[in-house]
């Protein structure tokens, strides 16, 4: 719907234009202009009637009663005085307030009263890790000069910020800020909990050693570093998601905490929250038999990966137990296993035919690299020694013994090669490679399985297997935080400042994913649309007000489909005292 002019000419050459109210419609394939009011002639509308119009459409919108533009010539040209994108960060705040994060935090946050919307401010600073993620000072620039924050006309990135996020910090101590903002989010979206998957890994720090004046409570230390950075002090991160990907929960552990030691804190918080019937989904890091009987205890339950080339007796026996496989997908077949020394668990193993030969291909070309080089360094060796006894033949001297340096540090790089060197072992007496074909043998019974147990009496062998190939949930979300939210590197040295770094990340998660599942379109193709939406300030002799550039249809798709309403078309009408 929209106003449109038309125009007739007099035969005195004088020109009469009209104003109508129209909407185009298609018909037999083509658009048609239907015109629904004409409102009679330019030069003698009633400009007061028309305001009063536009006001009574306001209010009937919810929206202000002042938002129409100044009309007729006597309001002058009209000036650009800024543009700036809207549409990515309008989506976000809306999202913000229908999953109540808004009202989560104003029930934690501190109550005392501050001259800046703390709400806001940390509503920027999420905003900001999803659209153009930076430094806290950056942050305050990028939501004071870059983009349009609802409701927060500036930010000081170095006071503000910092001061939102220890409030942050201080009302999430025990989890509630996560726990009130879960429950919004998986009633709005009628979420299912009954899996809960958990992960963990690591992010650096770019600093020469740990934090020696925080004692041993410190987050930033050496551990093993799932970056690769084992020169780096770390901090390790958990994360907890929904079958659907929703990250329900996070926690932030120093980087020398081990897999093994952190379940049972995640166990005890989750199980606060009284989400019902639980399975929790962990990978092969967390199956030690405490993590296991820990996981179980009031009623829950697990599926966990098992660890199969480690000295298991269980395993050894699962794997060797005859029986049929269960096709349920063209890449993946199940077999169920029962233990009589182990009634309690169920044991599952998968296997896929086409990973079976990658593996078996890959393996093939790794022993064929290792008889070449084995072969090179005994035909060298043979060459040093032929050339030895010609050299003595010439002089009648008894052979010199070959120099034999180079040829054991060629078979001791590749002793040590991190792929090729599992494949070889070394005689004892002579100190020669060779090809470990037990091992080879092994492996090959391996190919393309993986071994998985429970605890769940009722969930399907297919629903095990399917159920755990979703933990890859939770590493698309690691990915995430890293690659789109960027979460490294951290510019903060106080721990509840990290901690409250990586919140604000899982709260920007949160909101992502909420957006996609929604719209079914990645969080890229959605910020990169949204983009293209600018509020400009226009200012001239009748006053100033801020206009939104036109919505296209993917554009107006997308809000729709995320449940939220667009971005005004006018706002912010200020006329001259």
């Amino acid at each position: 719907m929209y106003l449109r002019k038309t125009q007739r000419r007099n035969r005195d050459g004088s020109v009469v234009r009209y104003v109508q109210l129209a909407n185009n419609r298609r018909v037999g394939g083509q658009t048609q202009a239907e015109v629904l009011v004409n409102l009679g002639r330019e030069d003698r509308l009633d400009l007061d009637a028309l305001r009063r119009l536009v006001a009574s459409i306001n209010r009937y919108l919810g929206e202000e009663d002042d938002v129409a533009a100044p009309l007729g010539a006597e309001a002058g040209p009209l000036q650009v005085e800024s543009s700036r994108p809207i549409g990515t960060v309008w989506l976000l705040d809306q999202l913000w307030k229908l999953l109540g994060i808004d009202t989560a935090l104003g029930r934690h946050l501190d109550g005392r009263r501050f001259r800046t919307d703390v709400e806001r401010v940390l509503f920027a600073l999420v905003a900001n890790r999803a659209v153009a993620p930076g430094s806290k000072l950056a942050a305050g620039e990028w939501a004071t000069r870059d983009v349009v924050v609802p409701g927060l006309p500036g930010l000081d990135g170095n006071n503000q910020a910092l001061r939102a996020m220890d409030l942050l910090i201080e009302g999430d101590a025990t989890g509630a800020v996560q726990e009130t903002v879960f429950f919004a989010a998986a009633h709005l979206l009628n979420l299912e909990v009954d899996l809960i998957f958990f992960d963990t890994t690591s992010t650096y720090f770019e600093r020469d050693g740990e934090d020696e004046d925080s004692g041993d409570e410190a987050l930033r230390r050496f551990g093993h570093s799932k970056d690769h950075r084992k020169d780096l002090p770390q901090i390790v991160i958990g994360l907890a998601v929904t079958r659907e990907g929703i990250p329900v929960r996070c926690w932030v552990w120093p980087g020398n905490t081990s897999d093994t030691t952190v379940i049972e804190q995640v166990k005890d918080d989750l199980r606060s929250w009284r989400l019902g019937r639980v399975v929790t989904v962990a990978d092969s890091g967390f199956s030690s038999e405490a993590n296991l009987a820990y996981l179980t205890r009031t009623g829950g339950h697990y599926i966990t990966g098992v660890k199969m080339r480690e000295t298991s007796k269980k395993a050894d026996a699962v794997l060797a137990r005859q029986g049929r496989y269960q096709k349920v997908r063209d890449n993946l077949r199940v077999k169920e296993v029962r233990l009589d020394g182990d009634p309690g668990r169920r044991w599952i193993v998968c296997h896929n035919p086409a990973e079976a030969a990658r593996d078996a291909e890959r393996r093939d070309q790794q022993l064929a690299a290792i008889t070449d080089e084995l072969d090179r360094i005994s035909q060298a060796r043979t060459a040093d020694a032929n050339k030895a006894r010609t050299k003595a033949a010439k002089t009648g001297k008894r052979p010199a013994k070959p120099n034999d340096a180079v040829h054991r540090k060629a078979e001791c790089a590749l002793r040590d090669h991190p792929s090729l060197g599992r494949w070889l072992k070394q005689h004892p007496t002579t100190g020669r490679l060779s090809i470990d074909r037990a091992k080879v043998a092994a492996e090959a019974k391996l190919d393309g399985k993986y071994l998985l147990a429970t605890s769940d009496p009722d969930l399907t062998a297919e629903d095990v297997a399917l159920g755990y190939k979703n933990l890859l949930e939770a590493e698309r979300s690691f990915r995430t935080m890293k690659s789109t939210l960027y979460l490294r590197p951290v510019y903060h040295r106080l721990d509840d400042r990290i901690r409250a770094h990586v919140l604000l990340c899982w709260l920007a998660l949160l909101l992502i994913r909420v957006a996609e599942r929604r719209t079914g379109t990645t969080w890229r193709a959605i910020r990169n649309e949204l983009g293209r939406i600018h509020q400009v300030t226009l200012a001239g002799p009748a006053g100033r007000l801020q206009q939104t550039t036109r919505i296209t249809d993917a554009q107006a798709r997308l809000f729709k489909n995320c449940g939220v309403p667009m971005p005004p078309k006018m706002t912010g009408l200020q006329t001259p005292e």
